[in-house]
């Protein structure tokens, strides 16, 4: 197999801007350890949790959207993220997700749209190559 584009790696730091939180609904998808994690972290049941935060989806389960498209947990009056140490594994693999990393073009979109991807931390292409495959399990 040879090397990935991105064999010298790709910089990205989280800015906490809340870009890939808001506006546009979408799928955030969560699977029962997810939940159970953010039950904990939000000192619920994982019951409530799923009934409360989450609606069912084509495809599974999917955290529920503000009435605006913005994500149930995130809070644009400073805070950002409410369950930031929990957050699901979308959330924690972003920006290197299989669509964003394709390509060079495919990077040079997602650093357009996040303020994050292209600055900061130099990530490496094994831990990009592991972020991509826990997204896709």
């Amino acid at each position: 197999m040879s090397d990935p584009w991105y064999k010298d790696g790709l910089a990205f730091t989280c800015t906490r801007c809340g870009d890939c939180c808001t506006g546009e609904p979408g799928f955030v998808w969560v699977n029962d350890a997810e939940l159970a994690a953010l039950a904990e972290h939000l000192g619920e049941t994982a019951e409530r949790v799923e009934a409360l935060y989450t609606r069912r989806a084509r495809d599974g389960r999917t955290l529920r959207e503000k009435l605006n498209g913005d994500c149930v947990f995130y809070d644009r009056g400073g805070k950002g993220c409410n369950v930031y140490p929990a957050r699901p594994r979308q959330c924690r693999t972003w920006p290197f997700w299989h669509s964003n990393v394709e390509t060079p073009e495919a990077w040079r979109r997602t650093c357009e749209v996040c303020p994050g991807a292209g600055a900061g931390e130099l990530i490496t292409a094994d831990e990009i190559t592991r972020r991509v495959k826990v997204i896709r399990l």
